[in-house]
């Protein structure tokens, strides 16, 4: 194999390791959000093809070009699942927000979020801007470069096929991330929900009290007391959500 083959063959083996790696740039938190500048994305993609390059067994020889597109194809499904499953908690915390903020009565103000630069309901943008930062603060962006690192083991370069059972279990894994938002809405639904039952019960027993006015402000009081509250549970409760996410994540790909 004379020089220049070896070269290309290096090159078309990069290539198929950076699919891997350039889906979770892409569409993982945090690294997938519009803040990091696209040629930031591209230079973490070529260091983290770099690394892994050497440290990976050898690689297939030459395949025709039908054979590699579907290797690409299966390469960018490993890192496309581990950055979709990682956003599906980040998605259920943003329904969180959305949600009681609707019930605290703050449907109608939006804000614009840091990490889509779109216009969402603003308890929504705090909720999930709270978990990018205990996110970044629990280490579990360097979790999920390791599970991406750890997924050659068991799949390596040219292995990992899109299959019917892994298909069915990452469309499954997306239900939890409606049982993610109304697990970490429920302390506010509930209290909410007992303010608006002893207003009804006041103005029945009192029809004169101006219960219309002084409800909003009574359930954006007692809402706000019970975030303080809770807020510093929520290191402990998202780990626990994210090291669930990185397990069905790998638990998927031993699937393809």
């Amino acid at each position: 194999m004379d020089l220049q083959a070896i070269w290309l063959h290096a090159i078309e083996n990069a290539a198929l390791i950076a699919a891997r790696v350039s889906m979770l740039m892409v569409f993982g938190p945090f690294f997938g959000g519009t803040a990091i500048p696209l040629p930031v994305k591209a230079g973490l993609t070529v260091a983290v093809t770099a690394i892994l390059y050497p440290t990976l067994q050898p690689l297939p020889g030459p395949r025709d070009a039908s054979a590699w597109l579907a290797v690409m194809l299966g390469e960018a499904a490993v890192g496309l699942v581990i950055g979709l499953v990682m956003n599906y908690v980040f998605e259920g915390i943003e329904l969180a927000g959305a949600v009681a903020g609707f019930q605290m009565g703050f449907s109608l103000e939006t804000a614009i979020d840091p990490a889509t630069r779109a216009a969402s309901p603003v308890l929504a943008v705090f909720y999930q801007t709270l978990a990018l930062l205990l996110f970044l603060q629990l280490g579990m962006h360097r979790w999920m470069l390791l599970v991406l690192a750890r997924s050659y083991s068991y799949l390596p370069v040219g292995a990992a096929r899109v299959g019917a059972a892994g298909t069915a279990m990452l469309l499954r894994a997306s239900g939890r991330m409606f049982l993610t938002g109304i697990e970490m809405a429920a302390p506010v639904l509930l209290v909410t929900f007992l303010t608006d039952l002893a207003m009804g019960l006041l103005n029945k027993a009192s029809p004169q009290f101006p219960v219309v006015f002084t409800s909003i402000s009574i359930k954006n009081l007692t809402g706000f007391a019970l975030m303080m509250i809770t807020i510093g549970l929520w290191p402990g409760i998202l780990r626990g959500y994210f090291e669930q996410a990185l397990a069905t994540a790998e638990r998927i790909l031993h699937l393809l």
